[in-house]
């Protein structure tokens, strides 16, 4: 029978081997994109296989509608999401899966560390449920995204937020030359306080800090606007060496399609999510978890990644330019031959009511 374990991945840990290494001192290698291209992907997985996963909110999901028990290889439960954590995580050879946004694996890329992304989840109406929000602070007038010239922005050039704010400055006809970037790392509520503190004019505000900031500082006249893009893709992201080797190539392809399943299980049935993960895992209030059930809108799992691969690649060139990367063929991030999976399963749950 599969086994279930918990891995506490801290920063003591994981610190002395990240230190170890450099750029050039990556995981495990892979194979290269035309051996995976042409390997085939067992049918069948190993008992005995065992993959570290680090999908927060996928293994409340699982746990919550049973799916966990369909899992038919070992689990490592890894509490640590994020690109610049699994970044890290991927470098010590500590993790096999985990979930992150679009930026990390160009990130990735550019500091030789060999990752590919098997799974893709977008948000239906994208534009009306966006992931973030401008955070304005109190008393700077920003109404528009041209307003943002001469302002001082959060900017976390490793993380999905950086990217936006390029995005949100090209939209508006801006350059990185028409603001002051201030290079802050966006973890927990720092940019939330740091408007609040005054230290920059505007910053990319996600989840429930959207409405507590407002909550917060609202009164002293801290808003937020809409940026009118689409910000929502978001990713399953493993090592090439994971899916080099065909039992976990396996299990990854299994573990894929209960994602998915999982996720699709807590956006039909939102009371139990909201109690289940928001309230009892992250300890936020029912209201907190009503808004961001609200604000997520319904999942998205397409079966054709042809669009999600030309939004990396505008993405690719747009970092390129501003921060003065090479630019790279996008295709080379994705293993294609997961391209299908979460959407077949999906598909299949609904039709046999699974």
């Amino acid at each position: 029978m599969p086994r279930f374990g918990h891995l506490a991945l801290a920063a003591a840990l994981v610190a002395p081997l990240l230190l170890a290494g450099c750029a050039t001192d990556d995981a495990e290698g892979g194979a290269s994109d035309e051996e995976l291209a042409a390997a085939e992907i067992p049918a069948t997985v190993d008992p005995d296989t065992t993959l570290t996963i680090g999908t927060p909110d996928a293994q409340v999901a699982l746990e919550l509608s049973g799916l966990i028990d369909e899992i038919p290889f070992n689990v490592e439960w890894a509490n640590i999401s994020g690109g610049p954590q699994c970044s890290e995580a991927f470098r010590a050879n500590a993790l096999d899966v985990c979930s992150a946004a679009e930026i990390p694996s160009i990130h990735a890329h550019w500091t030789g560390l060999d990752t590919k992304l098997v799974a893709t989840q977008l948000r239906q109406d994208p534009v009306d449920h966006p992931i973030y929000q401008l955070g304005v602070a109190p008393g700077v007038d920003v109404q528009s995204l041209e307003d943002l010239r001469g302002k001082r922005i959060a900017f976390s050039p490793g993380q999905a937020q950086g990217a936006l704010i390029l995005r949100v400055l090209d939209a508006a006809g801006l350059t990185t030359d028409d603001v002051e970037l201030v290079e802050i790392p966006s973890t927990g509520d720092v940019y939330p306080t740091a408007l609040g503190n005054g230290e920059v004019d505007v910053a990319p505000l996600g989840n429930v800090n959207i409405r507590r900031y407002v909550e917060q500082y609202g009164p002293e006249g801290g808003t937020t606007i809409h940026h009118g893009l689409r910000d929502d893709p978001g990713h399953l992201w493993v090592p090439t060496a994971a899916v080099s080797d065909p039992q976990k190539a396996a299990a990854i392809r299994e573990f894929i399609g209960l994602w998915a399943r999982a996720l699709t299980w807590a956006d039909e049935h939102p009371e139990e999510w909201i109690q289940g993960f928001y309230v009892e895992d992250q300890g936020l209030s029912v209201e907190d978890g009503e808004y961001l059930v609200e604000q997520n809108g319904h999942p998205d799992f397409p079966a054709d990644w042809s669009d999600a691969i030309e939004r990396q690649q505008q993405t690719i060139e747009l970092l390129a330019a501003e921060l003065d990367r090479e630019t790279f063929d996008a295709e080379t991030l994705f293993d294609r031959r997961y391209e299908t999976v979460a959407a077949e399963a999906v598909a299949e749950a609904e039709g046999g009511g699974s």
